[in-house]
């Protein structure tokens, strides 16, 4: 995650869950990613190690848990940037002006100057993230598949580039010239448009073509279906998505819980601000008073109550809502209580952790140096086919 201070309930339903869940099976890295948010706040980044600490401390609250997980800070772990750089040495251009969050976010923070190489090479830079740990699986949304698929193709070319046996380029040549004269043509424009420009169509159009040819064997079609995809020896593994679900937690307003919306509930907020905010959420427009029926799904209360009720509790919201047997405050009680022991547990553990800011810097200092071990061994590996040190 990025570092953007204390964390509400939305990023605890939406990613913290499933993190704790992904540690209980897995070997995991979970990291501040302190250098992606100068992307696009670099002229004003005073706030970002206080905004560290405290999603840290929001993160071992939760239980998050670095006994069990690597849990760092990215700009303590200098391999990372080491990466970044020499996977840029590959990566054209057009793959990353191809992200479709380039644009977006270009049009939805155009009040900065996005201008820069930081921003438009931010998704190699994620790359260099999760190849750095040779990650078998990355949780993302959705909206983040697109930088996972940069992921896989630079991955797929850099082991093209540096995996190939010795005399790949002549039997490629060889097997090319056992093809008529016209599909080796079209085979050459293919493998360039996906190359070169990440043309999923010319991929899918050189593997049909690969398949009509009757006068290459196995060995050769497999060959140039390699040289096609740029598959060579795997030196950075293709990491899978593990999709999660589109955890869309409701805000204060009925729109997704989003500090940009001002309609959170902090994840360690005091209890009386937590029950006012509740308290005060809008609710259906037409029940205007105590006695008119009301209409449950056009209430954001009740959106909360599909997170937080059990059966029982929803269908008497549900039924005293559509027959104004309750009034709204009465129906915002069970979720009042229900988030607030929620956060009993989290904010306890917060206010420990706050008390002693020294012990969050050393647990992370612990898990810098194992993330820094383990990245300097792909690193090695690394350089060591890109010809670089003795």
């Amino acid at each position: 995650m990025r570092p953007t201070g204390r964390l509400h309930l939305g990023h605890y339903h939406g990613v913290l869950k499933n993190w704790l869940q992904l540690q209980r099976d897995n070997d995991c890295f979970f990291f501040v990613a302190d250098w992606h948010a100068l992307t696009t706040t670099y002229e004003d980044p005073r706030g970002i190690p206080e905004a560290t600490r405290e999603m840290l401390v929001d993160w071992l609250a939760v239980g998050i848990d670095p006994e069990q997980a690597v849990l760092f800070v990215q700009s303590a772990v200098k391999q990372h940037a080491e990466l970044h750089l020499l996977l840029s040495m590959i990566t054209p251009l057009p793959w990353l002006e191809r992200v479709p969050t380039f644009r977006d976010q270009q049009e939805q923070l155009a009040d900065r100057n996005l201008a820069t190489y930081g921003f438009l090479g931010y998704p190699l830079l994620q790359s260099a993230d999760i190849l750095i740990y040779k990650a078998d699986g990355v949780p993302v949304g959705e909206d983040q598949l697109s930088h996972l698929d940069l992921t896989r193709q630079v991955a797929r070319h850099f082991n093209w580039l540096y995996g190939r046996e010795a005399d790949h380029d002549e039997k490629v040549e060889a097997a090319i010239k056992k093809m008529a004269k016209k599909a080796a043509g079209q085979f050459r424009k293919l493998r360039a448009a996906w190359r070169e420009s990440g043309d999923a169509e010319a991929l899918e159009q050189g593997k049909a073509l690969l398949a009509e040819q009757q006068n290459l064997g196995r060995d050769d079609r497999e060959r140039l279906l390699g040289e096609l995809e740029g598959r060579g020896r795997e030196i950075l593994p293709e990491p899978a998505a593990l999709l999660t679900p589109d955890a869309k937690f409701p805000g204060l307003d009925g729109r997704k819980m989003s500090k940009s919306y001002g309609n959170t509930i902090g994840l360690r907020e005091a209890p009386e601000q937590v029950t006012e905010k509740i308290r005060t959420m809008p609710t259906d427009p037409a029940r205007v008073r105590r006695t008119d029926p009301g209409t449950p799904e056009k209430c954001p209360v009740w959106e909360l109550h599909q997170v937080y009720s059990d059966a029982e509790t929803k269908a008497w919201a549900h039924e005293g809502c559509t027959t104004a047997g309750i009034g709204c405050i009465d129906c915002k009680g069970p979720v009042i209580e229900a988030v607030l022991a929620e956060q009993a547990p989290i904010r306890e553990r917060a206010e420990q952790l706050a008390s002693d800011p020294d012990r969050v810097w050393e647990l992370v200092a612990e898990g810098n140096r194992q993330a820094a071990g383990i990245a300097e061994e792909t690193l090695t590996e690394v350089r060591g086919v890109l010809g670089l040190g003795r």
